[in-house]
């Protein structure tokens, strides 16, 4: 429990939070990854590049300050924080460095302004913090190692089969060398691979593509450019390739919700449609009306189309809409162009009571996301997976 003290002093940082928290959580980086390199491996380089870490980071610790007095209200954020957590393996000991590297970037970057008051009260309040996401964490630990086929840490898989899905994504199988079983996931979740790269330890996410209940997990990995992760895994995870490979994690799930006659709307863009074909391959069978719909560039980066056809053909309750911006000759989409609030309007029963879940893009996800809240879907119905500050998308 924080002083009132404490709650007074965090308060009043609010405004100078609002000014300068991204040069602080920039300072804290480039600090932090100075000193204490060990941490590196448990953040992305492209989104260090890029800034979206410190605004992440920023926005969060004004999001705390803010609600310093109300912490129930900004609860709803701390199971994607403690998903987060969880999959790259982020440990108490951990939690020091983070914020003894805060307090002193707080510290530098004020000056004078950050007084012995300002920095004590940040250092109660960040530890009260870190002692509710070390205990949460620990029981995502604790429950993966528990459940059947469940482990702690690391444990290293081989890649059993891999095979092309379009021009850019690959799917890779991987099984246990341990010959054991696998802990059944939720469609939605994601694999951590832990990687070693030119003698430099990297994570990476990635979304799980297929139905649980299988001998092994499928990953669907698009070759970025640029991408150092899926770069290595496109040119050196061939079959018999042993990787290592935390509990699958995530609270982009799909539900099962009580009524099951309320469609399920699936909406992707380009690779987002890795975490979509797990949850279509687990709905399908229900007999719950799942809408399908899919954007691509052209039918050469169009993955799973022939699954995805096979399972509408299989079951009546799925139906399918492919959506091409620069289609190719031979291609044949439903429809060209852009995801439009018309196009997605039509798709949609009238009454708009409908779970629907999108992923992509950043651009593409701000798009739906406005035109999902345009159209009328609850705003508790509107689930996604998105990697940046969430602010970026809601602010669309």
């Amino acid at each position: 429990m924080l002083s009132t003290q404490t709650i007074a002093i965090i308060k009043a940082t609010v405004p100078v939070l609002q000014e300068h928290g991204e040069a602080i959580t920039r300072h804290f980086y480039e600090l932090m990854f100075r000193e204490h390199p060990e941490v590196k491996a448990f953040f992305n380089e492209a989104h260090q590049a890029s800034g979206t870490q410190a605004r992440a980071l920023a926005g969060a610790v004004l999001a705390y300050a803010s609600h310093i007095d109300r912490l129930d209200e900004i609860a709803p954020a701390l199971p994607r924080i403690v998903q987060k957590h969880a999959a790259l393996g982020i440990l108490p000991e951990h939690y020091p460095i983070v914020g003894k590297c805060l307090l002193r970037a707080i510290r530098e970057v004020l000056g004078a302004a950050a007084t012995d008051d300002i920095l004590a009260a940040w250092g109660e309040a960040y530890n009260a913090l870190a002692d509710i996401l070390i205990g949460a964490e620990e029981q995502v630990y604790a429950g993966n190692a528990a459940r059947a086929g469940g482990w702690r840490g690391e444990r290293a898989f081989r890649v059993a089969r891999r095979e092309p899905e379009s021009e850019l994504i690959e799917s890779f199988y991987l099984a246990p060398v341990d010959g054991g079983p696998l802990m059944a996931f939720t469609p939605g979740q994601y694999l951590t691979l832990v990687l070693c790269i030119d003698g430099e330890t990297i994570r990476r996410n990635y979304s799980l593509s297929d139905a649980p209940g299988k001998p092994f997990y499928r990953i669907s990995v698009k070759r970025e450019e640029g991408g150092r992760a899926s770069s290595w895994l496109h040119a050196n995870a061939q079959v018999g390739t042993e990787l290592r490979v935390q509990a699958p994690c995530g609270d982009f799930l799909l539900d099962q919700p009580d009524d099951s006659a309320r469609p399920l709307v699936l909406v992707t863009g380009g690779v987002g449609i890795t975490p979509a074909m797990s949850m279509l391959e687990a709905a399908a069978p229900s007999g719950r009306p799942i809408h399908f719909i899919h954007a691509a560039r052209h039918g050469g980066v169009h993955a799973f189309r022939d699954r995805v056809n096979a399972l509408a053909s299989a079951h009546a309750n799925v139906r399918v809409l492919y959506v091409y911006d620069q289609p190719r000759d031979d291609d044949t989409p439903h429809e060209t162009g852009l995801l439009t609030r018309d196009l997605l309007a039509q798709e949609l029963p009238a009454n708009r009571d409908v779970d629907l879940y999108f992923l992509g893009p950043k651009p593409f996800m701000q798009a739906v996301y406005r035109i999902g809240l345009a159209l009328g879907i609850a705003r508790d119905r509107l689930r996604y997976e998105f990697f940046g500050p969430l602010e970026e998308l809601r602010a669309a």
